[in-house]
């Protein structure tokens, strides 16, 4: 054991760009302080096995540059020790049979929990500090500091969607594109606002805990509706993935190729939303005669393993770095973060939710101005679109119904609409 001891460092949840940076610049710093440096690939996967076979030395000349890669040079894996005593026994007892003295941790909510708890089972004998990496941008960070990750995949993602937003004008479709974010909309919402998207959906524009598919679809069709009134028969929807925890169970078992497991529950992560989208709303279009091509996309898994941006690139050295420096100052218990240029310990006790027992969620604030101006330039019926009858009149006859059947069809949408502050924007603005 070196003079610092021995620092462990192993990557939790999915992938995301930066993850080689944070090792790299963690690796270089914990070495240069004195410290030994293990790699722990895959997690906690074989920890919780009692499995040291995956576990060697890091040296720097095996990271110096993997700053600029994408991927994870650890692998990573969604074990979570925390839910079983025995596991996280395991964890700790394996990491002290190593001889780890400091452990850097890697990840979402889950892999922050799981850093939180090897040191108060620990009793601090292992002191830990986690890097929060996500392209969900969930981790309570204060609003205005992403989660590493996000401006990568986000970049990415306007790219892809923005293609797709030309191939839609060239062919006169519509595209349904479900983006990652298993609990929040931050990177469906930053794709779809930064790429122009026609249309995005979020799961935290809707307050109620249940709403029927329908809803959804109800949404996505009085976009192409009102986009036909305003003489364009193409766009892309932007649909967060996380909307179908909002969606109701029993109906989503009516809906065909709904896989399930042992139980005969649900599997909720393998619903394809964007097909099933697709499908109900290409087949009310067809039962009216109205002819378009839609075509359905999942987005993310293109996202996860891309070479950093410059951002992320220069944000996850700087991360990797003030995570060596935190527990080289005596620091334990704490998510890292740098806000202002400065290192910002955030101790696990405020990152916990005391009614879920795990890490708090950051949604996205659908009453901030960022979620305002998005609102602002989508093109999706509004409270104001059911005000004038001449404009209801020209919607009507774009959905190929009567007045009357399109205000009981439609109408339901118009009590989504945010304050009148954030309709400062009408659709005669650019799209």
């Amino acid at each position: 054991m070196s003079a610092r001891g021995t620092l462990a460092i192993l990557v939790g949840g999915g992938p995301a760009p930066g993850i080689n940076a944070v090792i790299s610049s963690a690796t270089i710093e914990a070495i240069n302080q004195g410290f030994t440096v293990l790699g722990v690939r895959d997690g906690f996967k074989h920890l919780v096995r009692r499995d040291t076979s995956q576990v060697r030395p890091l040296t720097i000349d095996d990271v110096s540059r993997l700053h600029l890669c994408g991927g994870s040079v650890l692998g990573t894996s969604r074990e979570n020790p925390t839910k079983a005593d025995a596991s996280m026994r395991a964890v700790v007892e394996t990491f002290e049979q190593l001889g780890v003295t400091s452990l850097v941790t890697i990840g979402g909510d889950d892999t922050a929990l799981s850093s939180r708890t090897v040191a108060e089972r620990s009793d601090g004998r292992i002191r830990t500090v986690h890097v929060p990496k996500t392209i969900d941008n969930d981790l309570p960070l204060p609003r205005h500091i992403p989660t590493f990750g996000f401006q990568t995949a986000r970049h990415v993602g306007v790219e892809l969607v923005r293609n797709l937003m030309e191939d839609a004008h060239s062919t006169r479709r519509w595209y349904i594109v479900v983006a990652m974010g298993r609990k929040a909309g931050h990177l469906a919402l930053g794709i779809g606002k930064a790429a122009g998207a026609t249309l995005t959906v979020i799961a935290e524009e809707f307050s109620e805990a249940r709403m029927p598919f329908s809803h959804i679809c109800d949404i996505v069709e009085g976009a192409i509706i009102k986009q036909r009134a305003l003489g364009r028969s193409y766009g892309v929807a932007v649909v967060a993935e996380g909307v179908i925890e909002k969606l109701d169970p029993q109906e989503l078992a009516e809906l065909q190729d709904v896989e399930r497991d042992e139980h005969g529950h649900i599997r909720f992560a393998e619903i394809d939303l964007s097909r099933k989208v697709k499908a109900e709303v290409q087949g009310r279009l067809s039962q009216r005669d109205i002819k378009l091509t839609v075509t359905n996309k999942n987005l993310g898994y293109e996202l996860r393993c891309c070479d950093p941006t410059p951002f992320d690139a220069e944000y996850c050295r700087d991360l990797g770095y003030g995570a060596i420096r935190f527990l080289v100052g005596g620091g334990s218990g704490a998510m890292v973060s740098i806000q202002g240029g400065r290192l910002v310990p955030i101790p696990f006790a405020d990152l916990h939710d005391p009614e879920t027992g795990k890490t708090r969620v950051r949604l996205v604030d659908t009453a901030a101005e960022g979620y305002r101006v998005a609102r602002a330039y989508m093109i999706r019926l509004e409270r104001e679109d059911f005000a004038h009858n001449a404009w209801v009149t020209k919607l009507a006859e774009a959905a190929n119904l009567s007045v009357g059947e399109f205000r009981e069809r439609f109408e339901h949408l118009g009590s989504y609409t945010p304050d009148k502050a954030s309709r400062e924007y009408t659709d005669t603005a650019t799209r």
